[in-house]
């Protein structure tokens, strides 16, 4: 069967033998009941677990609103032509808002990355900054959690009336899905905040985190934006081009649980068995490896132990804009790095945590192959990965190492999907 990725214009298809194919599968299209400024309407009119954000905002007079970057397709422009007649409507100006890009440890937005989020107009109406997770002169502390963590996030909160979150609810390797919280941890949160829930993500096994939105990390991050403020969110769950399928507006626990419902419905994957090698894009998170890897994730639930993963990613931008500590140490596995962190040779606990989650599909319980043209051979296999120049020879590459009678799996969409084994 040939199998193509037509979202990636410089990476060129492979055939897979259909003796060796036992599937080819990606999230489902789901339809929007409605349409998506009616889907709004309804969202704002009828919150879940909260009063309506225009009743919330009668008297304030300092409006933050925290909105994802440009690794989300969240449709964040026509949210706020939304949210803001919202705040006008309870005598909101628009000198009393700002808008706060929560980054987390990304890099920050580029002009045109700014004005495809936000539009035109919002750009040059109301003031819009960066949240610099590495700036400590511009952190607040705000205690520590129940277990420990401490909590220190961007000073803009204090001084706001009012915190309300923008984000799309996926699932997620780290907090089970993304949305709710995470607008604040990781979002707007120093690095010591954002290293403890991470790196308490990566102790445990995929399978008991990701798509799972009742988990430990989530509710540890939900803690953290309890004690920094976040009063309520404007969720979005969308298809892999941000077509909006659903709208959860609310109290951020509440909206966000009745939003990852949905999300699982539209990103869970059906697979009938996980397979001896596993081909997997990273759509949409395509941007850098950071992000790519996210299909590696996901495909821990999909491949067989000691199985072959092929990641096919772009990576315009290479492995890390903001972590080179990723290519200096590469994926090592996860007992290796984990005894790097115990030790203190690594202290970075937010790469580590990275390096260990990737290190369990590639070291731990098989072999990587990377096909992606923005990372070139030498950085590749510094990273622990084999290297190809293309799909078709890292399949060639994986049936001589499984055997030419070895399952195959292709996984579309792997950067948001949710795998669930049928049988």
């Amino acid at each position: 069967m040939r199998i193509e990725f037509p979202y990636y214009k410089n990476i060129t298809g492979l055939d897979v033998p259909d003796d060796n194919l036992i599937g080819v599968c990606q999230p489902s299209v789901l339809l929007p009941g409605r349409f998506a400024d009616e889907m709004m309407e309804q969202a704002f009119a009828n919150p879940i677990g909260s009063p309506r954000i225009r009743d919330m905002a009668v008297g304030k007079k300092c409006i933050l609103i925290l909105t994802d970057d440009y690794t989300r397709k969240t449709p964040v422009r026509e949210i706020l032509n939304r949210l803001i007649p919202e705040l006008a409507s309870a005598g909101v100006e628009r000198d009393d808002i700002t808008i706060m890009v929560a980054l987390g440890t990304h890099r920050p937005m580029t002009h045109s990355e700014r004005v495809a989020k936000f539009g035109e107009s919002i750009c040059s109406s109301f003031r819009i900054v960066d949240h610099n997770w590495q700036d400590e002169a511009n952190l607040v502390d705000y205690g520590v959690t129940d277990s420990g963590t401490p909590v220190r996030a961007n000073r803009a909160v204090t001084d706001a009336d009012l915190v309300l979150g923008i984000g799309q609810i996926l699932p997620h390797r780290i907090a089970g899905f993304s949305g709710g919280g995470k607008i604040i941890q990781p979002g707007i949160c120093g690095a010591e905040t954002t290293a403890e829930t991470h790196w308490r993500s990566a102790l445990y096994p995929g399978a008991e985190i990701l798509g799972i939105a009742d988990n430990p990390v989530r509710r540890e991050i939900e803690q953290v934006a309890e004690r920094v403020g976040l009063a309520a969110i404007i969720n979005a769950v969308c298809d892999s081009d941000g077509n909006l399928l659903g709208m959860f507006v609310g109290h951020p626990v509440a909206a966000h649980r009745a939003g990852a419902e949905l999300s699982k419905k539209v990103y869970g994957v059906s697979i009938p068995e996980p397979a001896d090698i596993l081909v997997i894009d990273s759509y949409p998170m395509d941007i850098e490896l950071w992000q790519g890897a996210k299909a590696l994730y996901a495909g821990e639930l999909a491949v067989k132990k000691s199985g072959v993963s092929i990641l096919v990613t772009p990576c315009p931008e290479g492995v890390s804009k903001t972590h080179n500590l990723i290519l200096k140490e590469g994926y090592r596995q996860s007992g290796d790095t984990i005894s790097m962190v115990e030790s203190g040779r690594i202290t970075d606990k937010i790469v580590a945590a990275h390096l260990v989650r990737v290190g369990r599909v590639i070291r731990d319980n098989g072999v990587g192959i990377l096909v992606s043209p923005g990372i070139c051979r030498a950085d590749t296999e510094q990273l622990g990965f084999l290297y190809a120049p293309d799909a078709q020879t890292a399949l060639n590459m994986a049936l001589e190492i499984k055997g030419q009678d070895a399952t195959v799996l292709v996984m579309k969409h792997g950067g948001t999907s949710l795998p669930i084994i049928s049988k």
